[in-house]
């Protein structure tokens, strides 16, 4: 991809906080590029660099080695009022004082626009997000969700070259947050923005992303489409960061197989023989009453959830956490069956740390 086409480009970025050389690196030489009109998540655990890297998008913190390019134009040494980003943080940050049309005109009025195209501006953005009629409320007024679409639209109306979100839905119920995630997903789409999403919830990351960056300690562990990490992921880490995930020692096979206990899988990518380790997602597993060549397994503990049933089996190869949406077939705690593998969730992960140096 040209600089040109690539809204975000992170070339070799390294960042210390501090002055002395001895201090560890929050980031530590990362590539990355957020195509025009995608949105990219930025997902790990706390203190993996997430969010320091997402201020150095924003031009709230300078790297100390490395170039950034937004829209094919170099940043780097720019602040944050040059670099034309929009940043939505957690907190929503809204005037107490102000009301809604207010707060949305504010960034507009500050730049220098006149008072009635700043108001028209705004109202059309409110509109944008949904929020009709509540241009004289005052924050405290409103619910989380309603606050969420004031911050959103008051970061759109600027019309930003790229539109930063700092873990925006941590502060809302569960239900509120599917709805507005879908909401945010779907502005991006309509609007082409190009965005950058920090969060540390990985079913948020699948539900809005083109591409997800994860990462780890301040080193990218994977990047790729939702899909090819939660099916593909190159390390164990990513494996357990994606969902849930147990891991099995195996051995891969000259012939390119795999064998796991009784089980023999044909991996999608190629693995070199020798010992390997297997992921498996509680959802790969297949439930039978009888058969040849499978896994044996007695059920030891279950929970009945509603949608699927949540089995514990015990086995040769340990105890395997199974979840299962055949509510049909439901078994009872001393059942035994076999078990055999499908085709998705199931992967053959590498070190930890080749992965890292791979996901470049």
């Amino acid at each position: 991809m040209n600089d040109n086409a690539a809204g975000i480009v992170f070339r070799d970025i390294t960042k210390r906080y501090g002055s002395d050389p001895s201090a560890g690196l929050a980031v530590k030489g990362i590539n990355f590029e957020v195509p025009r009109g995608t949105l990219a998540t930025i997902l790990g655990p706390s203190g993996c660099g997430k969010t320091t890297t997402l201020r150095m998008i924003a031009g709230l913190e300078s790297p100390t080695s490395g170039t950034i390019l937004i829209g094919g134009k170099d940043v780097t040494t720019l602040g944050p009022a040059q670099r034309n980003v929009s940043m939505m943080f957690q907190s929503y940050a809204l005037f107490p004082h102000m009301n809604v049309v207010e707060n949305v005109m504010y960034g507009l009025r500050m730049s220098g626009q006149p008072k009635d195209v700043a108001r028209t501006k705004a109202v059309e953005a409110l509109r944008g997000v949904g929020l009709v009629g509540y241009d004289d409320r005052l924050p405290s007024e409103l619910s989380g969700g309603q606050q969420q679409r004031v911050a959103l639209a008051r970061a759109l109306v600027l019309e930003p070259e790229v539109l930063l979100f700092d873990e925006p839905l941590s502060n809302l119920d569960a239900r509120l947050r599917r709805e507005m995630r879908e909401e945010i997903r779907a502005l991006q789409q309509r609007l082409s923005l190009t965005v950058a999403y920090v969060t540390h919830d990985q079913a948020e990351a699948m539900a809005v992303s083109d591409q997800i960056i994860v990462m780890n300690q301040g080193l990218i562990a994977q990047k790729g489409t939702p899909r090819a990490l939660y099916e593909t992921p190159h390390s164990e880490f990513v494996a357990g960061f994606m969902g849930e995930a147990m891991l099995f020692p195996a051995t891969a096979q000259a012939d390119g197989s795999v064998s796991l206990g009784p089980l023999v899988l044909r991996p999608r990518m190629a693995v070199r023989s020798g010992a390997v380790k297997v992921a498996v997602r509680p959802e790969a597993w297949r439930i039978h009453r009888q058969g040849a060549g499978l896994l044996p397994a007695r059920l030891d503990k279950l929970a009945y959830l509603g949608a699927v049933h949540e089995y514990t089996f015990e086995t040769a190869l340990g105890s395997i956490f199974v979840v299962s949406s055949d509510l049909d077939d439901v078994l009872s705690v001393g059942d035994d069956v076999q078990l055999s593998l499908g085709a998705h969730g199931v992967s053959v992960v590498g070190s930890t740390e080749g992965a890292q140096r791979d996901a470049e």
